[in-house]
């Protein structure tokens, strides 16, 4: 039976600390709500706006699959493996924390913000060897049809994670349809609209309202405006 979870944008935890705004669809730091917790596997899906020439100090990680997909700036990058990058839109990096990273994140531009998506994963394998992937994308791709960005498999279309998790982004026009189907039976998916008003199985969803729909094998979505959105299709149990 579908089962579906509605987070509206207004109710998400929010956390300004002047150099960064961060929104919260689920419970992070000092923002905790009970009923917030996961959506099967996804933990963590934070919204950052860092000021220019901020970012986050080094601290640790471990056991987690950590996504970030940079919406607006620039992001710099610096971590225990020795990777030192620049991720932008456009980009998706990952990060297999496994038995455990250090790393940083700043906004290298004194006169811009930057905007990412932060999103953290339950793995299906715990202390694997620590490992970091980034990609640059075609947006055009994703012009009025769902675009691969992530999934299991590192042969596939994406950056690969430990977890059967597949993600998609859309860049739809006005008018513009789609079905879904689940890549993996007992998954679910949680969709989050970045831009715009779309209608997923029925459900009317405004700019950073996200619905998760479980208990179903197909998605049927339809952008009401131009619209642009992430599919995040996870392990309901894992």
């Amino acid at each position: 039976m579908e089962n579906i979870v509605l987070h509206k944008a207004e109710t998400r935890g929010n956390a300004n600390h002047g150099w960064l705004n961060a929104y919260h669809s689920f419970s992070f730091a000092s923002w905790y709500n009970p009923d917030r917790i996961q959506f099967g596997a996804l933990r963590v899906l934070n919204d950052d706006t860092i000021a220019g020439g901020m970012g986050f100090g080094t601290h640790p990680h471990d056991n987690m699959e950590i996504i970030t997909i940079p919406l607006e700036g620039d992001l710099a990058h610096k971590d225990s493996m020795g990777n030192t990058e620049i991720i932008k839109n456009g980009d998706v990096q990952v990060m297999s924390a496994g038995t455990g990273i250090q790393h940083s994140e700043f906004n290298p531009n004194a006169d811009q913000q930057t905007k990412l998506l932060q999103i953290w994963l339950f793995p299906n394998k715990r202390n694997v060897e620590p490992r970091y992937q980034q990609i640059t994308l075609d947006v055009a791709d994703r012009h009025n049809k769902l675009s691969q960005i992530l999934s299991p498999n590192a042969d596939d279309e994406g950056v690969w994670i430990h977890q059967d998790a597949w993600f998609n982004m859309g860049n739809f026009d006005a008018g513009t349809s789609a079905e879904y189907k689940i890549k993996k039976e007992g998954n679910g998916v949680y969709a989050f609209i970045l831009k715009g008003n779309v209608t997923i199985n029925g459900q009317e969803l405004n700019t950073r309202d996200a619905v998760g729909i479980s208990g179903t094998d197909t998605l049927s979505i339809k952008a009401n405006t131009d619209a642009e959105f992430l599919l995040m299709d996870i392990p309901m149990n894992y």
